[in-house]
């Protein structure tokens, strides 16, 4: 039986706004080796080899292709230890596009994450934010504080289409910070969009309406800004009053409803490696430069090299643009639309950086307990060799005071799109593979976890069939 014929166009289509310089040859692979790869590695996509994968959508993180303007940018590194004028230039990019008047560098995003948890957040404080992510609640936790999920209720029903599942119950903040009192919430964290409900955008109304409440009590808006030209996308397509503006428009109206952000430049800024505090307060951001010289290195470096801050800076300028926004979404509706045409469960809408399987539904046969997430990546990696990555229990981990297991309402698989890196021929392989798992999906078993790591398990966790 073959894969549904895809439908008669409705539109025109498409083409990426770049044309292919350099090319970097992949492994294809037997069924054989896939099945002894995936039991190597314990059952974990994390740990495959990369040259044991052909199409790899684990991640959009730091996996982009950088661009001509950007490796150019590289050969003039500035590698002083203190005063790179690369810093200076990212500097005055963040200034001009996000709008906070200071930026602390970080090698990539949970670099910032940590530093704005250490300055932040004290022992027995409540941060209350549009779903959890897991490095940012990590540090959250660590640093004594205990998350509070506010999304609203739709982002947690994978079938429902609400435009903006991103957004805040406004009621259900109002309740946190009435039981916890303002001087326990240090700041709401916010992101945009929200990759563990499939990368669902917040509007900008709602983030007004945040932005009003958290003013009267005294209370920070903290962005996570990794993802934000994709949310500002959503916003142009959906929002009434904003198909008229640009992307770098509706960014820099989004952190002007904030106190500062946390950005992993490996996304959107398409880097391989790089991050950024961004802040407002100048008592804030003199803690966060001494404690990133404590953790990371020189407040003009962060982590960095000069030449990684001078692909940041020239990155952010590229992820702004229009048309590649609306190619990079386009190609991630593209695999989107083609696994709801054929019938496969997955996350609606469709977000901006991957497409998520509902795993639960794909495969309802497999208990929780037996991580069914976890064993669809498996399967859907021994079947073509594209490697995906769960979302589930496994990344949901335990809870810190009672050890239970975290069983969250979504249980997700994740196929992440780095951008400008595969055509839409990688799209359909990956779409006809999705399609063959689910057609066979009776033959997939749970799995059961043989070692578990202390912190964010699904990075390193080993399992074997149940």
């Amino acid at each position: 039986m073959n894969p549904p014929t895809k439908a008669v166009p409705t539109r025109r289509s498409w083409a990426e706004p770049f044309r292919i310089k350099v090319v970097e040859p992949v492994h294809t692979s037997t069924r054989e080796q896939r099945d002894r790869a995936i039991a190597a590695a314990g059952y974990n996509t994390f740990l495959l080899r990369s040259e044991d994968v052909y199409i790899d959508l684990l991640t959009d993180s730091g996996t982009s292709a950088m661009s001509d303007w950007q490796w150019a940018g590289m050969m003039l590194g500035d590698e002083a230890y203190a005063g790179s004028r690369n810093f200076y230039h990212l500097e005055e990019t963040v200034q001009k596009h996000y709008g906070y008047r200071y930026v602390v560098p970080t090698h990539q995003g949970r670099g910032a994450e940590h530093i704005l948890s250490r300055a932040l957040i004290k022992p027995g404080d409540v941060i209350p934010g549009n779903m959890y992510f897991t490095t940012t609640r990590l540090h959250q936790e660590l640093a004594g504080g205990r998350f509070v999920d506010v999304v609203i209720p739709q982002a947690h029903d994978p079938g429902d289409e609400h435009p903006f599942k991103g957004n805040v119950d406004l009621e259900k903040l109002c309740t946190v910070i009435g039981e916890a009192g303002a001087a326990q919430v240090p700041y709401v964290s916010i992101a945009g969009t929200v990759n563990m409900a499939g990368g669902q955008p917040i509007s900008l109304e709602n983030l007004k309406a945040v932005r009003e409440l958290t003013a009267r009590h005294g209370i920070r808006v903290i962005l996570d800004a990794t993802r934000l030209a994709e949310n500002a996308y959503f916003i142009q397509q959906r929002e009434e009053g904003y198909s008229h503006c640009s992307i770098a428009a509706i960014v820099k109206e989004m952190c002007s409803l904030s106190d500062g952000c946390t950005m992993s430049a490996k996304k959107d800024a398409l880097v391989n490696i790089g991050g950024f505090l961004g802040l407002n307060d100048p008592a804030l951001y003199d803690e966060a430069s001494n404690l990133v010289v404590v953790y990371e290195g020189l407040h003009t470096y962060g982590g960095m090299a000069g030449r990684d801050m001078e692909a940041v800076a020239r990155g952010i300028e590229e992820s702004l643009h229009d048309d590649h926004i609306r190619a990079r979404v386009g190609q991630v509706l593209y695999l989107g639309d083609m696994l709801r045409d054929w019938g496969i469960p997955i996350v609606l809408p469709v977000g901006g950086h991957g497409v998520f399987l509902d795993a639960r539904a794909m495969l309802p046969h497999i208990p929780r307990e037996q991580y069914p997430a976890q064993a669809l990546a498996a399967a859907l990696y021994a079947d073509s060799g594209v490697r995906s990555m769960e979302r589930g229990a496994v990344s949901a981990g335990r809870d810190p005071t009672t050890g239970d297991e975290r069983f969250p309402s979504l249980e997700l698989v994740r196929l992440t799109i780095p951008r400008r890196v595969y055509t839409q021929a990688h799209m359909d392989v990956v779409g006809e593979s999705v399609y063959y798992v689910f057609r066979e999906r009776e033959r997939v078993r749970g799995l059961r976890m043989t070692y578990e790591p202390r912190y964010l398990r699904f990075f390193q966790a080993r399992f074997e069939p149940a």
